[in-house]
């Protein structure tokens, strides 16, 4: 049982805003009624523009977060758009490395970056999920699915196995106080969608929100995205994808499809699909593009034996399951299901 989490900020800096204060103090007595001890890492509250200015503030309490033993997970707040800026304050001088200890880490979106970081030093971590859009859910509770979850990893410290959701939500547009305990509209779910390939195929895990990874190999965002990237080698070399699965979802921007084709093509010029075991696709958010981005995914991977698994409750759509990352998982299309299997020490 998680004893202690600690909160931080390495994206946007919004759980700092007076706008969001009853969102978060929702979230905490959450938190608080499962027995957990809440912390919020010194910078993660000091408001968006401060976060935006000193990316150094929020490596900082990532690496305080990894060496304090009194925490046992760490969790994201909310995506943002800029964490690869932390790059320099965690690998320049191998701080990353000489702080972290296997320990839950929780988060996504732009978070997926960390994720990244954090795989780079030999981490196991956790996809899915974050304070904000989750914890803090405007509802009477949690989203029961997204709970589901939550609770497995807080209690057992793993994910043993994932199924569909039987429904998914519109998302909100209000999230002022006056939401307080107003229910999401909901939708029936299809369930997963083996788009082709074999139903059964099984690797490690790694991945994100598509946007993130696009923004390791363009430059449209921000002009030095790239180049950081490239000087800390944080994308995988073609060698460590090998056999591994890789998770997409897209963002709440709802990407054209002009623009996914555009990120599903680096990722193929890459090499990827040529030495992946399989490819999980998150729903849309809304299910904008849902048949579009199905239709780039099958064009556009020459690889037509590789397995595509479509419509995963994951990322962006809600309700989101949790997909531990660098663990052995087993896809098994025709039952509905994603088992994974820890190691002993694990």
């Amino acid at each position: 049982m998680i004893r202690k989490i600690g909160i931080v900020s390495l994206s946007s800096g919004i759980l700092g805003e007076s706008f969001v204060s009853h969102e978060v103090a929702l979230g905490k007595r959450r938190l608080e009624e499962y027995g957990v001890d809440v912390e919020f890492l010194p910078n993660s509250r000091k408001g968006i523009e401060f976060i935006k200015e000193h990316p150094e503030s929020r490596a900082n309490d990532l690496l305080m977060a990894f060496k304090d033993d009194s925490i046992d997970m760490i969790l994201c707040v909310i995506g943002g758009e800029d964490t690869y800026r932390l790059l320099p304050y965690l690998f320049q001088n191998n701080e990353l490395k000489q702080a972290v200890r296997q320990k839950i880490f929780l988060g996504f979106s732009d978070t997926t970056i960390n994720h990244f970081m954090l795989n780079k030093v030999g981490i196991k971590t956790f996809y899915g999920q974050a304070f904000l859009p989750d914890i803090c859910e405007l509802s009477e509770e949690m989203l029961p699915y997204t709970k589901k979850y939550f609770e497995e990893l807080i209690t057992t410290g793993k994910i043993n196995e994932i199924r569909p959701s039987k429904v998914w939500y519109k998302e909100r547009s209000d999230f002022s106080e006056d939401a307080l305990g107003q229910s999401m509209n909901s939708f029936s779910n299809d369930g997963f969608e083996l788009l082709r390939g074999k139903p059964k195929f099984k690797g490690e895990i790694l991945g994100g929100c598509i946007e993130s990874i696009y923004d390791i190999f363009n430059n449209s965002r921000f002009d030095d995205t790239v180049s950081l990237c490239k000087k800390y080698h944080l994308f995988p070399k073609l060698s460590e994808w090998e056999n591994k699965i890789l998770l997409l979802e897209t963002s709440e921007e709802k990407s054209s499809p002009s623009l996914y084709r555009k990120m599903i093509q680096v990722l193929k010029d890459y090499g990827l699909f040529d030495v992946l075991s399989g490819v999980l696709v998150g729903k849309p958010q809304d299910e904008v593009y849902y048949h579009e981005y199905k239709e780039i995914l099958l064009k556009e991977i020459p690889n037509t034996k590789l397995p595509i698994l479509y419509n995963l409750n994951v990322g962006h759509g809600t309700p989101r399951c949790i997909i531990p990352f660098g663990v052995d998982a087993e896809v098994n299309a025709n039952n509905q299901v994603i088992r994974f299997n820890y190691s002993p020490e694990k």
